[in-house]
């Protein structure tokens, strides 16, 4: 075992990437996002990979979210936050835009930017013990348009609203009724469950998977008159609040946000 915090790997036709910082529930730091870049660049340029699958070490999450131990050396304010999206956002928009299959194999918790991965990821398929949630809301964080819309469209804009406004985390059985997950397995057989779909897919038709998921993707565009400007600096000024600061500060001393809306 690697003990690197991203690693890729490849079985037969399979690629995997794992998230590997288990005692930390798998957070994602600036490095993992670099990494994850760069596996799935390798991945797509290895023609003998026929689908992806995306996973988490430890068996207790997924990807717990941003490792919000670095918040204030990484995303202390817009400025720094700018160019955490840019790093993250090239990561996020790597595993979406990726032309083959992506499975997320979901173990555990799958919180705030575990959400993200995974609602970018084509298939979802979870253990009984997954938990789902976005915590934004309780952290005063900016949550892009293209996040939500991403879940509104796996989900419908009714739930993505109560996901967001809640910021309640949700089991594996809620997952399955909102269609958030593909399938629940029990924890011995996600396992064979996963390997079974990978399967299917290695032995059918590249190039009608390719053109299927790019359909797809075609389907999932935004709307033109969408004013995606606003949402910028509506997200900016959030990273920019007391309420971000508050936040931050509150979740690091294990105690419940004061905020204010400034």
């Amino acid at each position: 075992m690697t003990d690197e915090k991203l690693y890729g790997r490849r079985e037969g036709n399979i690629g995997h990437v794992v998230f590997n910082n288990p005692a930390k529930l798998n957070a994602v730091s600036l490095d993992m996002w670099d990494k994850l870049f760069s596996v799935l660049q390798e991945f797509e340029a290895d023609d003998a990979v026929r689908c992806v699958v995306v996973s988490g070490t430890g068996g207790k999450a997924f990807v717990s979210g941003a490792d919000i131990s670095k918040f204030e050396s990484e995303r202390a304010n817009a400025e720094a936050q700018e160019r955490y999206n840019e790093i993250s956002g090239r990561g996020y928009e790597a595993l979406y835009d990726f032309p083959k299959p992506t499975i997320a194999k979901i173990t555990g918790y799958c919180i705030g930017g575990g959400m993200n991965i995974a609602a970018c990821c084509d298939m979802r398929f979870c253990n009984e013990g997954a938990r789902f949630g976005v915590p934004a809301a309780r952290l005063g964080l900016g949550y892009g348009f293209l996040r939500i819309q991403r879940m509104s469209h796996i989900v419908g804009l009714p739930r993505a609203m109560e996901m967001l406004f809640t910021a309640r985390q949700y089991s594996s059985a809620e997952a399955l009724d909102i269609g958030l997950v593909n399938k629940v397995c029990a924890d011995a057989d996600l396992d064979a469950v996963v390997a079974e779909a990978t399967k299917q897919i290695g032995e059918n038709a590249p190039l009608t998977i390719a053109l299927a998921k790019a359909s797809g993707r075609e389907i999932a565009k935004a709307e033109t008159a969408q004013d995606h400007a606003k949402l910028e600096r509506m997200a900016e000024a959030c990273f920019n609040s007391k309420d971000y600061e508050e936040g931050r500060r509150a979740f690091m001393e294990k105690r419940k946000p004061a905020f204010t809306g400034k």
